[in-house]
Order: structure tokens, then C-alpha cells, then sequence
């Protein structure tokens, strides 16, 4: 299972999502009305738990939206079958041949994300990438993306340096965020979303940390629910 770190510009105080707190009513009822007190209780409990398993959902159908690192571009199609987004620009790191030949399926998955009204960009390195614009974006406003997802990075490698493995991953996030920056939409509320595995070696990444330095800073952290985006199947980088 694996969280999801929502970060933007110039943002209010880091926010958490957290379980509701649940409180016991204070005083002593009548036995008659007792019954239908704890099943008045009941029923706003299980509705405040219901609410909280809600997955969060970080895209609407109007935004810009930028993928990196995208794999078999599962994730991409979910956004558009199954959440009605279209403006969607996906990128991975390989070029379409290398693609096609890693994932033998991925036809399928680029026609349905052209045929939404998304688009692929081949060879795209997350820490080397030029600025993005979006539809409606104006040359020399800034970057056109609403948000600019990162889902799951990883430099790869067999290595079992734990340090070694962690410099390399932090050297990623801090590149990527430079070159991130730029194609955020200067539009209040645009945001940088990265995907992480909870525990270690993960939170040895420090990706709060990292975030601030390149001047962003931490405006929600969520739960990621894969069962969110139908069709969606995790693309593990090679060696990893």
C-alpha cells in the first residue's frame, strides 16, 4: 500500500488526512430512550467511517494532467475510462519501440488513451524533462499542468546498498522537482503529486524534505488505493 504526497506552491500549513474521532455522549439516557440514542450513534459512526474509506481522488475531468514514468500507461486509461479525464499527457522513459517490446499489451492501452483525447511522449526523463503546457495554457504564463503526477518512482538497479539505493532515489525526486516547477500552472491550487511505498527504505527518502528545499511544500498527504482506478496494474522499473 502506498501514500500519496500532494505538494504546491506557496500552500497553507501541511494537512493529513486522518480516521475520524469518534466520541462517546456524555450523561445518562433513559432506558427507553436509550435504544434509539445508540442507534442514532451507530448510524453517524458508520456513516463518518464509510466517508473516510472513500478513496481520494486528486483529478478532476477539467484539468491538465500530467503523468511521469507511466509504464504500460494502465494508469492513464483508468483516469480516462473510469474518471472522464481527458486532457492527459503521458510520458515514459522509453522510446515506443522499447515500449511495445517491454509490454506487449501497451498497444491496446495507447489507442485508448489517444482515442480519449489523451497523448504519449516517448524517451521523457523525469529529472532532465523540458517545461509542459496545457490546453489553454498562454506562452510565457508559466507551465500549463494542473497537476503533475509521479506515481511510484525509483531509479532501478539490483543494488542492495540501502544508502547507495536511497542517495540515487533522493538525487531523482530533487531533479524531478526542479523540472517540475516550471510546468505547474500558475493557477491557485495546481499541485505536484508523488506516490511512495510506506515504510522503509522509502521513508529514508525524506520526500517532505526534499520537497521544501525545492521550494514546495507539503499541502495533503492520502491514502493511494489502487482499487480507486480500475484496469490500473503496477509496472515494477526493471531490476527493482
Amino acid at each position: 500500500m502506498g501514500k500519496n504526497k500532494r505538494l504546491k506552491q506557496n500552500g497553507g500549513q501541511s494537512k493529513k488526512h486522518k480516521p475520524s474521532k469518534l466520541t462517546r455522549a456524555s450523561g445518562i439516557s433513559k432506558p427507553q430512550q436509550q435504544a434509539q440514542k445508540q442507534k442514532q450513534n451507530n448510524t453517524s459512526n458508520n456513516s463518518k467511517l464509510k466517508s473516510h474509506t472513500q478513496p481520494t481522488i486528486p483529478f478532476s475531468p477539467s484539468e491538465n494532467i500530467l503523468l511521469i514514468g507511466e509504464g504500460d500507461l494502465s494508469f492513464a486509461c483508468s483516469l480516462i475510462t473510469h474518471h472522464g479525464c481527458t486532457n492527459i499527457t503521458a510520458t515514459v522513459l522509453e522510446s515506443e519501440a522499447e515500449l511495445k517490446e517491454k509490454y506487449p499489451h501497451v498497444e491496446e492501452n495507447i489507442r485508448l488513451l489517444e482515442g480519449g483525447g489523451g497523448c504519449v511522449r516517448y524517451g521523457i526523463d523525469a529529472g532532465k524533462m523540458k517545461p509542459w503546457t496545457g490546453n489553454g495554457a498562454k506562452k510565457g504564463s508559466g507551465g500549463g499542468m494542473d497537476r503533475i503526477f509521479f506515481n511510484f518512482p525509483h531509479v532501478g538497479g539490483k543494488s542492495t546498498d540501502v544508502n547507495r539505493q536511497v542517495r540515487y532515489n533522493q538525487e531523482l525526486l530533487v531533479s524531478f522537482f526542479k523540472h517540475a516547477l516550471p510546468s505547474l500552472s500558475p493557477t491557485h491550487g495546481s499541485s505536484i503529486i508523488v506516490t511512495l511505498f510506506e515504510g522503509e527504505p522509502y521513508t529514508l527518502w525524506n520526500i517532505r524534505d526534499l520537497a521544501r528545499h525545492s521550494g514546495l511544500e507539503v499541502a495533503l498527504s492520502f491514502r493511494f488505493q489502487a482499487s480507486a482506478y480500475p484496469g490500473y496494474k503496477h509496472a515494477r522499473t526493471l531490476g527493482v
